[in-house]
C-alpha cells in the first residue's frame, strides 16, 4: 500500500503551551523490541519449540543464553505495561514487527506517549516510523524509552539506566509532569531531479516477507535559483527523518564511493572518493559519528613518537597521559541533541593524486546543509541504518535540519 500526503508545516513551534505541567498522560503505546529468540522463530515458522532449540544448538548457538535474554526482556516488558496501568493509563502493546508492517495512523494519534522498550534500535524504529505522521501533526506525540537490558546494552537514547531498575518511578514522574522536554534535531532529506519520482524504499531490518508500507510525499517545483544551481526541476521530501544520521555509499563496502558535495549552498563543488559519507545530528554524534572519527590512546602515542623531540621531558609526560588525551578528543566529537547544525564525516577519504578536489576539502566539518550528488555504481542512501533508497550515478539529495522536524522526547535527568 502506498500512502501519499502533502507535508503540513506547523506555524512555528506550537509547544509553548504544551508544557510538562499540563501534559495529560492517559494512553501509552508500548513498542517492544524483537528478541533474538523471536527472530529465530520468525525465520523457522514450521519448527516446534523443541525442534527450533535443537537446530540452534546444532549450529553452535548458546540457546540457554538466548532464552535467558528473551525471558529477561519479556519480564521487563510486563513491568513497563504494569507501571503505566498502575497510574491509570490505558496501554496498547506493539512489537517491532507489528509496528513496521501494520501500525496505522489512528493508533499513532490515539497515543499520548510512545514508549519504546528495548535498546537504541527500538527507539530509532519508533522515531523513524512515526516521522511521516509527526510531519502531519500540529502537536507532536512525545517519545520516552526504557532500556530492557542495561547490562548488555548502552541505550544512550533511553532513560538513564537506574530507571530500568525502577520503571515505576519514571512513569510516576511522567504522570505528574516532573520532567523536561528535549527536542532532538533530525535530518530532512530532499531528493532533487528532473521529475518528482522517487525509487521504492527498502526496510533493512525486515524479518519476514511482509512488504513494507510505502509512504510518499507529493513532488514540488524547485525555485529558479535552486533549479539553476543544482540543475534540477523538481524536489521530493522523503517521509522519513533521520534521528542519528544519513549514510550514503556503495552497497558493497569494498567499492569506492565517488561523491560530490556542496556545503551550505556555496559555489564550491567538493569531489571525493571514499568509503562513504555520514551526515550526523547531535543525537547521532554519540554513535556512528564517534566511531568513524574517534582516536585511541595508541594513536596519540604514535603521533607523539613521530615528533622530532619525542624524547624530550614534555613529550614523555604527554605520553604518560595518552588515554586521557584520547578521551578528551573523543568527548569533543559530541554535540547537543538540539543543535541545529549537522556534522558530515568522510569515511576513509582517498588523499592521493587529484583526490580530494579541492585539496582544502575537510573530511569532517559542521554545516547547515549538505547537497550530495552521486557518481556511484550501486549505492544507497540509508536513514538511521534502517530505511534505504537507491542512490546511483546522477542522483541528488539535499540534507538539512528544520526546527519543526525535531523529535519531541521526555528527559528525566
Amino acid at each position: 500500500m502506498i500512502l501519499s500526503a502533502k507535508r503540513i508545516v506547523p506555524e512555528g513551534l506550537k509547544y509553548a503551551k504544551f508544557t510538562p505541567a499540563n501534559f495529560k498522560l492517559k494512553r501509552a503505546l508500548v513498542v517492544t523490541k524483537l528478541s533474538r529468540y523471536e527472530f529465530e522463530q520468525l525465520r523457522h515458522p514450521g519448527l516446534s519449540k523443541e525442534q527450533l532449540e535443537q537446530k540452534l544448538r546444532d549450529r553452535g548457538t548458546d540457546v540457554e543464553m538466548v532464552l535467558y535474554l528473551h525471558n529477561l526482556h519479556k519480564d521487563f516488558e510486563r513491568r513497563i505495561v504494569q507501571s503505566f496501568q498502575d497510574v491509570g493509563c490505558e496501554v496498547k502493546l506493539s512489537s517491532r514487527l507489528e509496528f513496521r508492517s501494520s501500525l496505522s495512523k489512528d493508533v499513532m494519534s490515539w497515543a499520548d506517549v510512545i514508549v519504546p522498550v528495548g535498546g537504541d534500535g527500538t527507539f530509532l524504529l519508533s522515531a523513524g516510523r512515526a516521522s511521516p505522521l509527526f510531519a502531519l501533526s500540529q502537536q507532536k506525540t512525545p517519545i520516552v524509552g526504557f532500556n530492557s537490558d542495561p547490562l548488555h546494552s548502552e541505550g544512550r537514547l533511553m532513560l538513564p539506566k537506574h530507571y530500568s531498575d525502577n520503571p515505576a518511578d519514571a512513569v510516576a514522574r511522567i504522570k505528574s509532569g516532573d520532567f523536561k522536554w528535549m527536542h532532538r534535531s533530525r535530518v530532512r532529506t530532499t531528493l532533487l531531479g528532473s521529475n518528482g519520482k522517487i525509487p521504492e524504499s527498502t526496510d533493512l531490518f525486515r524479518h519476514t516477507e511482509v512488504k513494507m508500507e510505502q509512504v510518499t510525499t507529493d513532488p514540488e517545483m524547485l525555485d529558479n535559483h535552486m533549479a539553476t544551481k543544482y540543475k534540477a526541476k523538481m524536489k521530493r521530501i522523503l517521509p522519513y527523518l533521520a534521528l542519528n544520521e544519513v549514510f550514503i555509499g556503495e552497497h558493497i563496502s569494498s567499492r569506492v564511493s565517488h561523491l560530490q558535495l556542496v556545503l551550505n549552498h556555496q559555489d564550491v563543488v567538493n569531489k571525493t572518493k571514499c568509503s562513504g559519507l555520514c551526515v550526523s545530528t547531535g543525537t547521532g554524534s554519540t554513535s556512528w559519528h564517534t566511531s568513524i572519527n574517534r582516536i585511541t590512546s595508541r594513536d596519540v602515542d604514535d603521533l607523539l613518537q613521530s615528533l622530532p623531540n619525542s624524547n624530550s621531558a614534555d613529550v614523555l609526560r604527554l605520553r604518560e597521559n595518552t588515554q586521557e588525551i584520547a578521551h578528551r578528543y573523543n568527548q569533543g566529537l559530541l554535540f547537543a541533541p538540539d543543535d541545529p547544525r549537522l556534522c558530515y564525516s568522510i569515511r576513509e577519504q582517498i588523499c592521493v593524486g587529484v583526490w580530494p578536489s579541492p585539496k582544502t576539502f575537510k573530511k569532517r566539518d559542521f554545516v547547515q546543509n549538505v547537497f550530495v550528488k552521486s557518481h556511484c555504481i550501486d549505492a544507497n542512501l540509508v536513514i538511521d541504518g534502517s530505511i534505504s533508497y537507491p542512490f546511483n550515478d546522477g542522483a541528488k539529495a539535499l540534507l538539512e535540519v528544520h526546527p519543526e522536524d525535531a523529535l519531541l522526547t521526555i528527559a528525566l535527568d
